[in-house]
């Protein structure tokens, strides 16, 4: 045989290869169903990312045989933007969606979604609570029919979430933050997230022996506030074991555009009881124990909800055959520099737990009649101990999840968009991270960034600084992470163009994560930016 025929098989056979290797190819012809779990407001406070106070075991299991991302981040950090961001892979200044007030289809350009893109590939796309924000962001339908093969399931109960349904210790009724419960005495005798679990448990159990694949959302509401769950859960966390947040001062060089006033929060009657001023507070330490507990018993409700569809997976015989994401829409401050709440981009509010798991790849697949996830009670005491999973400590977004969805599923890979693509309907501002998923991490990334935004009002902290309406904002902050440092700028914005204006600078913010981890130190005016300024 001719040397240079063979030479040059070897040499395509070894190129091949290579590009398997670096998921470039999509290399299964098995089709794999799709579960992707959605918390709300939810920052990485869990076994698996180190957390030593918050009870997780169901969340900690799936992470065991799944990878992990410990440095994930959204694109902004409240509810409807992030959303029909990391659900159309478009960051906030494509989607044209920085408040809850429009339709990207609308006001932006006719976008593809995550599942629409499945269901366009032959899945049976469903969704369950809260997976688009409701109301005009997702055109009061959650995107249906579009992204939906059946119309999205809302539970009953939710109507009841901001009424006055908390009872004091007088007996009365009131709208409060804290909101713990007895479930029985709720109206329809439930709450939003059990509904929820029992309908995502209904759907897979209606597609076990579906010939089509699916792509099914389940969107929990906790533990967005208000704090609604059944009381035994504060159980887990008694308020004599409760610690402030390390370092709960306003930070004396923080600019005050980048403050969060916490507006929301105000609102509830148990926090108007307490008469605080506007806009540092602070919250009285005993009632920042309370709200801190609150918080983490909502966790591990979600917790306990997300390991009843997780069992539901072996008890249908989907475990094997179906990729499951779990994530959050962003984070949420506990007590970190004086502030509550998201809407900043602080590391607590852009941060979000991000884990995938696929059988045959992040773990061996199940033998049979092997259990992957068996149910836990965490009301047992026992704390169970689990592997790490594949740990990635390299940057990545919540952009990044519809291009490696879908190339994990083997469908066609998303083409990058250019850098102006409203008439685009197909791409995406992501990356592909299968090959992380796929193979071990060998080294950091440390050219691998983050970037976030938050809208603002004006310069000084006003009521409608946590959430302006897009006519409003006069302000946004563009904030660059990346595993060293963080970086924001706060520029002049154009609300009617949807454009920032670089050469406007209203204040600025930089933080060396290496000896300022928790973002307190602002060295802004220590540095020359002008070479930063390149990045944007």
């Amino acid at each position: 045989m001719n040397i240079m025929f063979v030479n040059t098989w070897m040499w395509l056979f070894l190129l091949i290869l290579h590009a398997l290797e670096a998921g470039v190819f999509a290399v299964d012809s098995k089709q794999f169903n799709i579960l992707y779990l959605i918390a709300d407001d939810l920052r990485p406070t869990l076994g698996c990312y180190s957390d030593p106070v918050v009870k997780s075991p169901h969340i900690d299991q799936l992470a065991s045989v799944s990878t992990v991302f410990h440095n994930a981040y959204a694109q902004q950090a409240v509810c409807g933007p992030s959303r029909v961001s990391f659900l159309t892979s478009r960051r906030p200044d494509t989607t044209k969606l920085y408040d809850f007030n429009s339709y990207w289809r609308v006001h932006a350009g006719n976008y593809t979604t995550l599942p629409q893109y499945f269901k366009s590939n032959g899945y049976t796309t469903l969704s369950v609570g809260k997976v688009f924000h409701p109301g005009i962001a997702s055109n009061h339908s959650d995107d249906y029919p579009y992204s939906w093969s059946v119309p999205p399931y809302h539970p009953p109960s939710f109507k009841y979430e901001k009424r006055k349904v908390c009872k004091d210790k007088d007996g009365t009724l009131h709208s409060n933050l804290l909101c713990a419960v007895d479930v029985s005495e709720m109206p329809l005798g439930t709450l939003p997230d059990i509904e929820n679990t029992a309908e995502a448990i209904r759907l897979l159990e209606s597609m076990k022996d579906s010939h089509n694949p699916f792509f099914l959302a389940v969107g929990f509401y906790k533990p967005h506030i208000p704090f609604r769950i059944p009381r035994e859960y504060l159980k887990l966390y008694p308020i004599e074991s409760m610690t402030l947040a390390p370092d709960p001062d306003v930070p004396k060089k923080l600019p005050d555009v980048a403050y969060n006033p916490w507006t929301d929060i105000r609102k509830r009657e148990d926090v108007q009881a307490l008469n605080l001023s506007f806009p540092y507070g602070p919250i009285p330490k005993d009632f920042q124990l309370q709200i801190r507990q609150h918080y983490f018993a909502s966790v591990s409700y979600v917790d306990a909800q997300v390991g009843k569809v997780l069992q539901a997976l072996d008890d249908f015989g989907l475990a094997k055959d179906t990729i499951v994401v779990f994530s959050s829409d962003h984070g949420w401050s506990l007590g970190e520099h004086g502030e509550w709440a998201k809407y900043s981009n602080f590391d607590v509010a852009t941060r979000v737990p991000l884990i995938v798991y696929k059988p045959g790849v992040t773990s061996p697949f199940p033998r049979p009649g092997e259990k992957t996830f068996p149910f836990i009670d965490v009301f047992q005491g026992t704390r169970e101990q689990f592997g790490k999973g594949r740990g990635v400590e390299s940057v990545v977004e919540l952009v990044d999840v519809f291009p490696t969805l879908s190339n994990l599923a083997g469908l066609r890979p998303l083409r990058r968009c250019p850098s102006s693509s409203f008439k685009i309907e197909l791409c995406t501002e992501g990356s592909n991270l299968a090959n992380l998923i796929r193979n071990q991490e060998r080294e950091l990334n440390r050219e691998a960034f983050s970037y976030s935004q938050y809208p603002r009002p004006s310069d000084s902290i006003q009521e409608n600084s946590d959430l302006p309406d897009l006519a409003d904002i006069r302000i946004m902050g563009y904030s660059i992470r990346s595993n060293d440092y963080r970086y924001t700028l706060w520029v002049g914005f154009d609300p009617i163009r949807c454009q920032p204006n670089m050469t406007d600078i209203h204040a600025g913010e930089m933080y060396l994560l290496a000896e300022d981890p928790g973002e307190d130190n602002n060295v802004f005016d220590e540095f020359d930016h002008a070479s930063v300024l390149i990045y944007y």
